[in-house]
């Protein structure tokens, strides 16, 4: 892997090279500096100034709350384009590190998805930490899961074609519900990773390497996964998919990583883990990328790319 590179930094495309130095010169006060609530206001208001606009339009969307197994009822939104028939669904759950991230910020990308598929996006506003630290994120993730398989049709989607999807934590948990899926014999048709966390501890060659200036540092991992999880609890499967006893049987996987970021060697490992077990990957590593590219589509042409491969590996998963 280029992760042990000895000048890590020119590995960086141009766009991600002159995004980072722009985010140096704003000043911009790390989140581990922040309250959990001022990080969340800030990543809501940052985060979409990176990405496309105006947002991509789509045909349908429509705001729904989605019956959490303790009775709370968590926001949703759907994105659909105009259909006569029932659509096939994608369950999208946000990156953030389980403690920032909204409807908002993943709000382009939920839309690209669903053109780019022609299918049914549901964005899903799980609980976050540390209010509600794990496993309340992976069973928010499960229930919203189950209820689309089982009340789908309802809002006019065909729920037997149902994939799951996310980035960073929100590719840990979309990776943990494709288990849990197995496990509860509900069939999806993907299971569609950008840059997922999957290991206990951040220990591979690529933490090491992108651990400082590569928008995504060591200290905002750290901070984010003390917010979420003990210590005791990191080597259980449901943080760490890694760790299952067993991947095969799972849905087919798209891994899509950035080159330039702290999670790419687990990423990778996951997919020849996958692999190994039988499992159908695909696995794009986008050259020069770093964490969080996709939801910067404004700042990074190469986010484009990496939506419209999504959305194709997505569309072929429902069609087949």
């Amino acid at each position: 892997m280029s992760s042990h590179h000895t000048h890590p930094r020119s590995l960086l495309s141009d766009a991600a090279r002159l995004l980072i130095e722009r985010i140096h010169r704003a000043g911009r006060p790390p989140m581990q500096a922040m309250s959990a609530l001022q990080a969340r206001a800030f990543y809501d208001i940052g985060g979409p100034l990176l990405d496309l606009q105006p947002p991509p339009a789509v045909d349908r969307v429509q705001d729904l709350h989605i019956p959490a197994r303790d009775g709370h009822a968590m926001p949703a939104r759907l994105y659909a384009p105009r259909s006569d028939s029932p659509l096939p669904v994608l369950l999208y759950i946000h990156g953030g590190g389980f403690t920032v991230g909204s409807l908002a910020t993943h709000d382009v990308l939920c839309r690209q998805l669903s053109r780019h598929a022609h299918c049914a996006v549901v964005s899903l506003d799980y609980r976050l930490a540390p209010e509600h630290r794990f496993p309340t994120a992976v069973h928010d993730a499960w229930d919203a899961l189950q209820w689309l398989a089982g009340q789908g049709e309802q809002l006019g989607l065909d729920s037997r074609r149902l994939a799951v999807g996310g980035d960073s934590a929100g590719g840990t948990l979309a990776a943990v519900c494709a288990l849990m899926s197995r496990d509860a014999g509900l069939k999806l048709r993907l299971q569609l990773l950008f840059y997922p966390g999957t290991t206990s501890h951040q220990d591979t060659a690529s933490h090491q390497a992108f651990a400082n200036g590569f928008l995504l540092d060591k200290a905002t991992v750290d901070w984010f996964f003390e917010q979420y999880i003990d210590l005791k609890d990191r080597e259980d499967w449901r943080f760490a998919p890694l760790n299952a006893n067993d991947h095969s049987g799972l849905a087919p996987a798209w891994v899509g990583l950035a080159e330039c970021d702290p999670l790419v060697d687990e990423g990778v490992r996951y997919a020849d883990t996958l692999r190994m077990a039988g499992v159908a990957v695909d696995l794009e590593i986008y050259r020069g990328m770093v964490h969080g590219f996709i939801t910067m589509g404004r700042a990074i042409p190469d986010a484009l790319k990496a939506h419209a491969d999504a959305g194709r590996a997505l569309k072929l998963a429902f069609e087949g």
